[in-house]
């Protein structure tokens, strides 16, 4: 699957307390490579990607996938947060059977420590629980980063397992709309 199912792409713009998330616009290409190309942002990414490699590689409006939001705080962007369908290629893996949407995450770092993360992770999820009610999310991170670690557990993801991958310990959680009856 690599798009969302029957929902229509993209939605209307989601407005939280502070934040706007909507779909991809030119204007968004700077942002889109800074995130990318920076070290703090891509520590437990792999490391950041070669600035020059990005301005080549990024398409003008970046990002332009089904699942795909801008965070924008006051007009600008501040991150983006993504429901990423997992691909044919990517179905062999056995966490898959937990959900095949996983959600992803990144954010400038003059963003962090101010709730903007969570706030839009929360309305992300709300919007998927409302065009794909019962569909779980999956969440990867590895251990070592703290702030996904805390973060995951205020979005409300139950942890499966822990594993050994990229020469780290990594957590495998799901998320879901439906409230398990006791």
């Amino acid at each position: 699957m690599t798009e969302l199912g029957p929902v229509a792409w993209p939605p209307a713009p989601i407005k939280t307390e502070r934040l706007v998330l909507r779909e991809s616009e030119a204007q968004d290409r700077a942002a889109v490579i800074e995130l990318n190309a920076s070290p703090q942002v891509n520590t437990y990414l792999g490391g950041p990607r070669a600035h020059a490699e990005l301005e080549r590689t990024v398409p003008e409006v970046p990002g332009q996938c089904p699942g795909w939001f801008v965070v924008e705080l006051d007009g600008a962007m501040i991150g983006t947060v993504q429901l990423k369908p997992h691909t044919p290629e990517r179905r062999h893996n056995r966490r898959l059977e937990a959900g095949t949407t996983e959600l992803g995450y990144l954010f400038l770092p003059e963003a962090w420590g101010r709730g903007y993360a969570t706030e839009a992770c929360t309305a992300a999820l709300d919007w998927f629980a409302g065009a794909l009610p019962g569909q779980p999310v999956v969440l990867y991170t590895q251990t070592a980063n703290a702030r996904s670690m805390r973060l995951a557990a205020k979005l409300g993801f139950t942890e499966l397992e822990r594993f050994e991958a990229y020469g780290a310990e990594q957590w495998f959680g799901v998320w879901s709309s439906v409230t398990p009856v006791e």
